[in-house]
């Protein structure tokens, strides 16, 4: 399975980004997808995650209310709509799959990694 995360850059305070991540080799419906974000000095951290069927989300309480997770089955793709981003949301963002997740927040649960986009956010 490969995963191919984009969309990430330099934005002000207040603003948006929509990071977008492709994945190829598998059937992608049957993976829970997730987003995780490592900013420098500081260990991988969850943000998002959403099941095979859309039918539930969870997201770290630091994004809840900013951030939505979607998926398109029909285009192998999971989103991070990320809105009134703060300077402390800067860090690189990662976009995984899990094939039996149960521990969303848990990094060691997702099988695949895609290989991160930065995420810069200027005060």
């Amino acid at each position: 399975v490969q995963l191919q995360a984009s969309g990430g850059g330099l934005v002000q305070a207040g603003g948006s980004l929509r990071l977008s991540c492709v994945v190829s080799g598998r059937t992608f419906s049957n993976y829970t997808m997730g987003w995780f974000c490592r900013a420098p000095g500081r260990e991988r951290e969850f943000v998002a995650a959403i099941s095979r069927t859309v039918e539930r989300t969870y997201y770290a309480d630091s994004v809840k209310g900013r951030f939505t997770i979607s998926r398109d089955n029909a285009k192998n793709t999971v989103y991070l709509q990320m809105n009134s981003l703060r300077p402390e949301d800067t860090a690189v963002y990662y976009c995984a799959a899990a094939l039996y997740g149960y521990r969303l927040q848990v990094p060691g649960e997702y099988d695949y990694w895609g290989q991160g986009t930065q995420v810069t956010v200027s005060s």
